[in-house]
Order: structure tokens, then C-alpha cells, then sequence
């Protein structure tokens, strides 16, 4: 079979089995069933990228398709979040299956709407269309701001119209960055139809389009796609929406919907580079939103008592020093692509841990959840460790790609750069140091439920992605080595 039809195969798929999750009754079905089909188009994933890694790229869809080192990196890093993320909802909603609170109507729903999540940013990625795209970011917006309210609580609800309203707003600015881009093409010979506004057509053309539109059309794009990364100024939406998702949406949105978005920009910045011949400007911009995003994150981190706000405002920091990174050159853009991965495992493990404590704990008050060591052993390490992954300690993979990005800094001599990152990385340190540790040291309450057995499956969750972090962390196989360097080429544009 021609690997290329793989491409449209996956979110159809994904689409497909949205739909037939109407079909089952039982939402323990419908999670299983939704785990199965992560599974099977993970599989289709893999495939793809793996014949991209030895070809080169694939091609679909006669054209309208196209999978490169970038996006199939990107796309193996948004299969491992979703069976994560996947394997870990069958227990999670366990309890609240067994209480009548998770409906089989709300089971429907969210079958539904997570395969249906999956498919839109496939087509994110695989989109070899600047408007394409722009759909695919959009439409993730509509799929999962449904998933934010799953349950129907008033803040919930709240939450997911404070989410709806900003990012489409900041869509709305992709929006205008995306026509600026087709309008850059103004006066070129056969740029009319809509195939000629693909990633691939435009790259073609780079040196006749209309540089100060592209330039322009860029900086909406930061704008409006850094709003749906969670990129400060605008990323006010993300602690809200993250701390009132159920679990595996919260890691969901954390893991890979901001690598997404973040993603659009990188194929904006690629071509803004290409156009200008230099990256000066498009690494300039990365840099202030990435040192922005840094030193808001910490102002906050010191000042939040609910857990998931807390890896909310960890994602900000976390998607700031990607932009970081992207912005100080090639040894910056592989640290940026190495760190997404770490990032993404990593906070999926760090959402799943304050999940399921926070059923135990009946709170996501961190000042009342302590002791956790005692209360589960398998949750509290997984907490412990992932936060302290988190903050760079060493020899987990999150400390590897930092150091690679200060080697960078200093390499470019970017040294107040370097300076604001590694004081708001210290700050940062020590915030989520003064929750962590009584929240796994100290004396548990007396109330605190009896702790349901621990599954096999949590188990190999939270140690697997503790061993895959560690593993990264003291080697790096040739192979991924020269995956991330293609794709971090790619994202240099030049």
C-alpha cells in the first residue's frame, strides 16, 4: 500500500470511531473502545512516520497532505500523550462509572469528542495547506471546549466559555496572519487556487512573496496561535481550563494541543525565515514571548495552593522555553524540539498524579493534600518525580534539553536571555520545591479515604514514563539524535 494514504486513513479513522462511540451503552466500553482506536491509528502513526524518517516524507491526498521530519515527530509525540492519556481514563473515571455521576451520555459524549479532538490535530499536522491548518486549529477549539465541561459544574462551564471566547479571539488573529501570508503572494504568476497556499508551494515561491506582509502576517500568527499555546501575555485561559478538565483532557491539553499550536508557529517562522533569507527576526519575537512566558509563570507558580493550576502555570513556562529555544538557532531549535517531548511525557505523568490524589485527597488543595508517599506510593512517587522532573533536576531528560538551551544561549551570546531564564527557572525551582515536598513528606490527614488498589496499568504508567524520562535524560540513541536534527532543521527554515 502506498504509505501515503496513510495520511488520510488516521483521521478518518479517528473520526470514524468518534462517531460509532454513540453506538455503545457502556461507558466502560466506550473508554476501552477509545483506547483501542488510539492504539490502531498510533500504530498508522508510527508507520508514517517511521517510512518519513527513511524517505524523507510522505505525500498524500494528491498533495493536500504532506508528512515531513517535522510533523512526524510532532505526530509521534501526539500518539504517546493520547495512549497515555487514553489508558489512564479507563481508571480514572472508574468511581464515578461504578456512583452514576459519569453517564452514559457523558461517556458518549467524550468518546466522542476525544477521538474526534485526535483527528483535527492530525489534520494540524499533516496539513500541507496553510488554511487547512488554520481549520484544524480551529476546529480543535470547538472539539475539546466541550471536553473541558464534560461534567456540567457551574465553574466548569465557566471555564470552558473563558476558553472558547479567548482562543477564538486569538484564532481570529491566526486568521489574519494566514490571509496576510496569501496576500503576500499578490502579483505572482498561477498563485491563484487554493494549492498554491500550500506549505510546500509557498517554500517554492519564498523569494517573491511580499516580505513585509509576511512579516506582519507572522507576528499575528505568534499572536493568535501563541493564544492556543498558552504563550503569555495571552495564555489566562490555560490555568482555568486546566484546573476544572477532567484528568486525562487536563493532560491532554498540556501534553500536545499547546504543541499544536505551537507547531503553526514554527511553520509560520520557518517561512517568514525563508522569505527574509535570516531568522533574526522571527528568533527575536520567540525570544521575548519565551522569556515573557518564563517570568510570568513564576510570578504565579509562588502564589497557587491548587495543584493543577500550579502544572498549568508550569505549561506556561514550559511552552516559553520551547519558544526559547526556537528562538536561539539551530542548537537552540534541537534543545526546543528535545524539550517538547520531555514536556509532553512529562506533564502528562504530573496531570495523571494530581488526578488520581486528587480523588484520594477529595482536593486539589495542595495545602491539604500531604503525606502522599504514605497515602500511594505509586501516585505520590509519580508526582514527586515529574514535578522534580519538571523544575530540571538532573539526570531526567528535562534538564538535559534546559542545559542544551543555556549551551545555546551562550553560543549565540543571547547572555541577558540567559540570565532571565535561569532566574525565573530558579524561582520556579523554588516554588515548586515548597509544594512538593510537604506534599509528599508530609503527615497525612486523618481523613483521607483508603486509596483504591493500584492496577497494573497505573503502575507501568507512571514508571514507564519515569524510566522513558530517565532513560533520555544519561543517553540519547543516534537515531532519535538525528530525528530531532531534522526536524529541528526544518523549523530553522533555512
Amino acid at each position: 500500500m502506498d504509505k501515503g494514504n496513510l495520511l488520510w486513513i488516521m483521521p478518518l479513522l479517528a473520526a470514524s470511531g468518534g462517531i460509532f462511540c454513540r453506538f455503545f451503552k457502556d461507558p466502560r466500553r466506550i473508554l476501552i473502545f477509545t483506547c483501542n482506536m488510539v492504539l490502531g491509528i498510533g500504530l498508522l502513526g508510527m508507520l508514517a512516520a517511521a517510512a518519513v524518517f527513511k524517505q524523507g516524507q510522505l505525500t498524500g491526498s494528491a498533495g493536500w497532505f504532506n508528512l515531513d521530519a517535522l510533523s512526524a515527530y510532532h505526530l509521534l509525540v501526539l500518539m504517546i500523550v493520547y495512549a497515555l492519556s487514553s489508558f489512564y481514563a479507563v481508571d480514572y473515571f472508574a468511581a464515578d462509572i461504578r456512583s452514576g455521576e459519569f453517564t452514559p451520555a457523558m461517556a458518549q459524549r467524550y468518546g466522542t469528542l476525544w477521538l474526534a479532538s485526535l483527528a483535527t490535530m492530525i489534520v494540524v499536522l499533516i496539513a500541507d495547506n496553510i488554511g487547512i491548518m488554520w481549520v484544524g486549529m480551529e476546529t480543535t477549539t470547538l472539539v475539546t471546549a466541550f471536553l473541558v465541561s464534560i461534567y456540567p459544574k457551574r465553574i466548569a462551564i465557566e471555564a470552558m466559555w473563558k476558553y472558547l471566547i479567548i482562543c477564538s479571539v486569538g484564532i481570529a488573529f491566526a486568521f489574519i496572519g494566514t490571509l496576510l501570508v496569501a496576500a503576500s503572494t499578490s502579483g505572482i504568476a498561477d498563485a491563484a487556487g487554493s494549492r498554491f497556499f500550500s506549505w510546500t508551494s509557498l517554500r517554492g515561491v519564498a523569494g517573491q512573496l511580499n516580505p513585509q506582509l509576511i512579516k506582519i502576517g507572522f507576528l499575528f500568527s505568534i499572536v493568535g496561535y501563541g493564544t492556543k499555546a498558552g504563550l503569555a501575555p495571552t495564555h489566562s485561559w490555560l490555568p482555568d481550563a486546566h484546573s476544572q478538565c477532567p484528568t486525562p483532557v487536563s493532560a491532554m491539553f498540556s501534553g500536545f494541543m499547546l504543541n499544536a499550536a505551537l507547531y503553526c508557529i514554527i511553520r509560520h517562522a520557518a517561512l517568514t525565515n525563508l522569505v527574509l533569507g535570516t531568522a533574526f527576526f522571527t528568533q527575536t519575537v520567540l525570544v521575548v514571548f519565551g522569556l515573557l512566558s518564563i517570568i510570568i509563570a513564576a510570578a504565579f507558580i509562588l502564589s497557587q495552593h491548587d495543584l493543577k493550576r500550579l502544572l498549568a502555570y508550569h505549561s506556561v513556562e514550559h511552552l516559553g522555553i520551547i519558544a526559547l529555544g526556537l528562538g536561539l538557532g539551530p542548537v537552540g531549535a534541537f534543545a526546543a524540539m528535545f524539550h517538547t517531548l520531555n514536556h509532553s511525557v512529562c506533564k502528562a505523568l504530573s496531570f495523571f498524579s494530581a488526578g488520581r490524589l486528587g480523588q484520594i485527597y477529595g482536593t486539589h488543595d495542595m495545602r491539604r493534600i500531604s503525606g502522599a508517599l504514605h497515602v500511594s506510593p505509586v501516585w505520590g512517587a509519580g508526582l514527586l518525580f515529574s514535578l522534580l522532573a519538571l523544575i530540571g533536576v538532573a539526570p531526567f531528560a528535562i534538564f538535559i534539553s534546559e542545559l542544551l538551551i543555556v549551551k545555546a544561549a551562550i553560543a549565540s551570546h543571547a547572555f541577558w536571555s540567559l540570565f532571565i531564564f535561569i532566574a525565573g527557572s530558579s524561582i520556579i525551582f523554588v516554588g515548586a520545591l515548597q509544594h512538593a515536598i510537604p506534599m509528599a513528606w508530609g503527615k497525612p490527614p486523618s481523613l483521607v479515604e483508603k486509596p483504591p488498589v493500584i492496577k497494573t496499568i497505573e503502575v507501568a504508567i507512571v514508571f514507564g514514563s519515569l524510566a522513558m524520562l530517565l532513560f533520555l535524560g544519561v543517553w540519547m540513541p543516534n537515531g532519535f539524535r538525528d530525528v530531532l536534527s531534522n526536524a529541528a532543521r526544518i523549523a530553522g527554515g533555512l
